[in-house]
């Protein structure tokens, strides 16, 4: 029998972006106040230091900052799922301890991700190390599947195992995969596995199936539409709800979604210093911000 309890909330998670200054420091008193926004439009959570983030252009002493500060200043623990996954089995465990003690809802863990071609076994027994080293009875580990960035990919077979060797500690996923079959398939196999899928896109189809809601890039902006799709999502009006989220969505891909992201709150809040991404990240062009404006404004998508 599987054990998949955790405090995370189901719904909608914004992947946070992380404010920068001038010299690509964290403005951490920028990032509270985001945050805080966030919760007060449409998220029921927030991932902090994901991809979005730019979560591994930063050390982990300055991501222990970043939690630290983030709890410290207001934002409930229980709300956040924490970006942890690291190359070096010793960082993920620093950084996953870390984030544990702060009582955080739960760690978002990528695999390691630079040596390509890995077994099965190989992954996990990398896990295994990981939750021993972390060893606390309130881990609650939720996968990162996102084989575009990482090319390390969670299948079928590793997370029913991980699940089952670590039950009621794997209870998760992250699927930033775009694969529906593949969304659904882990939905079917593991009823009651938290799955977010990684795009709005997605989001009321897979809480159709079981599935726990989104953790997206663009909820940093969509987060009131998602909301309305999430607590509709029995309703015949969810449909509508869905194809004008969809749309928001689809506006927004493009380059980059962490510099489209930024831009975008750079003008909605006046405010330069959100153009701010950390190298080798770049900021958008001038005609891949134009584009992205015309698309928005062809939606008449504001905040």
């Amino acid at each position: 029998m599987y054990n998949f309890d955790s405090t995370l909330p189901n719904g909608v998670f914004a992947a946070s972006i992380t404010p920068l200054k001038k010299d690509y420091r964290v403005d951490l008193e920028a990032l509270v106040a985001h945050c805080k926004w966030l919760l007060e439009n449409g998220n029921d959570g927030i991932c902090l230091l994901g991809t979005t983030g730019e979560a591994n252009s930063f050390s982990v002493a300055e991501r222990k900052e970043v939690i630290d500060y983030v709890v410290a200043n207001g934002i409930p623990a229980q709300k956040l799922i924490v970006g942890t996954g690291c190359c070096a089995m010793t960082d993920t465990i620093e950084l996953t301890k870390h984030a544990v003690s702060k009582k955080v809802g739960g760690v978002l863990m990528l695999p390691p991700f630079y040596y390509k071609g890995l077994s099965e076994d190989g992954l996990a027994n990398y896990f295994g190390q990981v939750i021993n080293g972390v060893d606390d009875k309130n881990l609650k580990i939720y996968l990162y599947h996102f084989p575009k960035m990482t090319s390390v990919p969670f299948t079928l077979s590793l997370v029913r195992r991980l699940a089952k060797e670590h039950n009621g500690i794997v209870v998760g996923m992250k699927d930033s995969s775009g694969d529906w079959e593949g969304m659904k398939a882990i939905c079917e196999a593991l009823p009651g596995f938290k799955i977010y899928a990684g795009t709005e896109k997605y989001l009321l189809d897979i809480l159709r199936i079981g599935g726990a809601g989104c953790i997206s890039a663009t909820t940093n902006a969509t987060g009131k539409l998602a909301a309305a799709v999430y607590q509709n999502k029995d309703k015949k009006e969810a449909v509508a709800m869905q194809d004008k989220l969809t749309a928001a969505r689809l506006a927004f891909e493009g380059p980059s979604f962490i510099s489209g992201v930024k831009y975008m709150f750079a003008k909605w809040m006046n405010n330069d210093e959100w153009l701010n991404v950390r190298p080798p990240i770049n900021r958008l062009t001038i005609t891949e911000a134009t584009e992205l404006e015309s698309k928005l404004e062809a939606i008449q998508f504001k905040l």
